[in-house]
């Protein structure tokens, strides 16, 4: 008779104890998330911000409208990434702490807001791109590539419009 109830709260205790160590295991990922969040906020510059190659007008006009509007999209999210903070920097290796930005709860907070108004500005204007984008002139498709690639190019000048 006995052995009913020692059973029953031996299995009690065995839940008790499972409940509890699986909800201290959930904090420790969230501190390794956060760490790791925390390093991704130092940087001014995050995101895709390069161009492997730049094309020519004769380049682009032999390509497919496909290709083309793969290229535009890419040329906008390095625009995205990099044009907003080029008072900063223009490479994305540059933090806050190296162009003398204190990094105090306060700023890193405005520059992750800032992060996420990118990212959400980026993703609503390729979700419109990919369905309104196809309907383009590929003359007119072109002309938008070579002027982002352009306006691209024109960063690796950007230090000599700094006046001392």
């Amino acid at each position: 008779m006995k052995t009913k109830p020692t059973i029953l709260s031996v299995i009690f205790f065995l839940m008790i104890s499972v409940s509890f160590a699986q909800v201290q295991k959930a904090p420790i990922q969230k501190k390794k998330t956060s760490v790791q969040k925390k390093k991704a906020q130092i940087h001014m510059i995050s995101g895709k911000v390069f161009i492997k190659k730049y094309h020519s007008y004769e380049e682009l006009n032999n390509m497919t409208k496909g290709d083309l509007l793969t290229l535009y999209s890419e040329r906008i999210e390095v625009i995205v990434n990099i044009l907003p903070n080029i008072a900063f920097a223009t490479k994305p290796d540059v933090t806050m702490a190296s162009i003398g930005i204190p990094e105090t709860k306060e700023n890193k907070k405005a520059l992750e807001a800032s992060r996420e108004a990118s990212v959400e500005y980026f993703d609503s204007t390729i979700e419109f791109q990919k369905k309104i984008l196809p309907y383009s002139d590929t003359r007119d498709l072109i002309a938008a590539i070579s002027f982002y690639e352009e306006t691209l190019k024109s960063l690796h000048t950007y230090n000599e419009f700094k006046v001392d």
